[in-house]
C-alpha cells in the first residue's frame, strides 16, 4: 500500500518542485532546476533496447545543449532492470543509493511522545532568511564544504511549495536544522535535512526535529512522512518506525566544459 501511494502520489509531475519549468518526454518529465535538470517518471513500462537508449540520450542531450548537469532519479523496484546499466553506457554516474522509508504521521508522533524537547535545546520554525544564512553555514561545518547556496534555495523552496523550516539552538548557535516540504495534493510531507553539528550528536536532536515535523504534518493534514534516507540515517528512522519500501539512486550526467 506504502509503495504504491508513493508510486502514484511523488513520482512523475508530483516529484517535481511546484513553479518549476517542466515538459513531457514519453512517459519521463523533465525539470529545469536552476542549478541542474532533473529527470522523473512513475513507469518505464514497455520501453527496452533502442527506443529506451534514445530516451535516455534526448534527456541528456537536452540540459547537455544547456550547458547543465541532470540527474535521473531511479529506484530500485523500476523496471527494466537493464535501466541503470544503460544510463551508465550513456554517460551517467551514479551517485549515493538512498533507502525510501515511509511512516504514518500518527504513528510518529505517538512513537515519539515527549521526545520532542530536548534538554538545553530551543527548536523553533522560522521563515527568517539570516536563520537560512545561519542554517547553511552550520550544513557547510557538517559537510565540509560550501552550503552558502542553501540559504536562497530555502527562500526559492518555501515561495512555491509549502515547507516549514525548523531550527535547533544551543546559546543561540544553530546545531541542527530540518525542513518539511508539503506535497498539494498529496497525503505526503517530505523529510529534508537533519544534520547536526558532530559535538551534538546522539543527544535526541534528530529524533526530535522529527518529531515536530510529524506533529506539524498532522496538524496540517498530511498523513504520511517520506524520506530518502542515507545509510546513516535509514536505521535510525526505521527504529522510529518507518518502513522501507524501495531504493533510490541518482544517475547524473555532467556534460564536459
Amino acid at each position: 500500500m506504502l509503495l504504491a501511494a508513493y508510486d502514484e502520489q511523488l513520482r512523475g509531475g508530483g516529484e517535481s518542485l511546484a513553479g518549476e519549468t517542466a515538459s513531457v518526454d514519453g512517459p519521463v518529465v523533465r525539470v529545469e532546476y536552476p542549478r541542474r535538470g532533473f529527470v522523473s517518471y512513475r513507469s518505464l513500462e514497455g520501453l527496452a533496447g533502442d527506443e529506451l537508449d534514445a530516451l535516455i540520450a534526448r534527456q541528456r542531450d537536452f540540459f547537455a545543449a544547456k550547458g547543465q548537469p541532470v540527474e535521473w532519479k531511479t529506484r530500485g523496484h523500476d523496471l527494466p532492470a537493464d535501466l541503470p546499466d544503460r544510463l551508465i553506457a550513456a554517460g551517467f554516474v551514479s551517485e549515493e543509493r538512498e533507502t525510501v522509508v515511509i511512516a504514518e504521521s500518527a504513528d510518529l508522533v505517538e512513537r515519539l511522545r515527549g521526545r520532542d524537547v530536548v534538554e538545553g535545546v530551543v527548536i523553533r520554525r522560522t521563515t527568517e532568511y539570516a536563520d537560512f544564512v545561519r542554517i547553511a553555514a552550520m550544513e557547510s561545518e557538517v559537510w565540509g564544504e560550501d552550503w552558502s547556496w542553501l540559504a536562497d534555495e530555502l527562500v526559492r523552496r518555501s515561495g512555491v511549495e509549502p515547507t516549514d523550516v525548523f531550527v535547533a539552538e544551543v546559546d543561540g548557535r544553530v546545531v541542527a536544522a530540518a525542513w518539511a516540504v508539503y506535497k498539494k495534493g498529496t497525503d505526503f510531507t517530505g523529510l529534508w535535512g537533519g544534520s547536526t553539528l558532530a559535538e551534538w550528536r546522539g543527544r535526541g536532536i534528530y529524533k526530535a526535529l522529527v518529531a515536530v515535523r510529524a506533529a506539524r504534518a498532522i496538524e496540517l493534514g498530511y498523513r504520511y512522512l517520506q524520506v530518502d534516507a542515507s545509510d546513516d540515517s535509514s536505521p535510525i528512522l526505521q527504529r522510529l518506525g518507518f518502513l522501507a519500501v524501495t531504493t533510490t539512486t541518482p544517475y547524473v550526467y555532467t556534460p564536459s566544459s
